[in-house]
């Protein structure tokens, strides 16, 4: 089993070290266009928490009204983010965290550098204030996966 986790950590942190260097390698003026692409891909949110909204956290440091759920389990996280269309940069950013994140050990998340999103380019492109709403969503998700080993 030991083996299959590291294959399966290296797979996470290459697909988000795959988005990172897409985002990198995308021209300037495709950039934006790209995080819009990936705020469509972001997938709804299971019925269990649709029902239960109330337990997903808000997360302030974004413009937008952002909510994320983290549920921890010794293999793996879970991500699960809403965000409305209207809000387009904040979904993107979650669905980077998402498709780079979503099923990673708790260490794997933990690891994660806290800046991995200044390589992706978009820092030119977005206020720093949308800037923040991405480093926000990502100490959030780690507070709640540290939080979910000490338990």
């Amino acid at each position: 089993m030991g083996q299959r986790r590291a294959r399966a950590d290296r797979e996470v942190r290459d697909k988000l070290h795959e988005i990172v260097e897409e985002f990198a390698d995308t021209p300037k003026e495709l950039r934006l266009p790209l995080l819009l692409d990936f705020a469509n891909s972001l997938p709804p949110l299971p019925d269990r928490l649709v029902e239960d909204r109330d337990s997903m956290e808000p997360v302030e440091e974004c413009q937008a009204p952002l909510f994320l759920a983290v549920e921890v389990q010794p293999v793996e996280v879970r991500l699960f983010f809403d965000a409305p269309m209207e809000a387009p940069t904040s979904r993107g950013f979650a669905a980077v965290l998402h498709e780079g994140l979503d099923g990673a050990s708790p260490e794997e998340v933990l690891a994660t550098p806290n800046d991995f999103y200044l390589s992706m380019g978009l820092e030119e492109l977005v206020t720093p204030l949308r800037m923040r709403g991405m480093a926000g969503m990502l100490a959030r998700v780690k507070r709640r996966v540290a939080a979910g080993i000490e338990a």
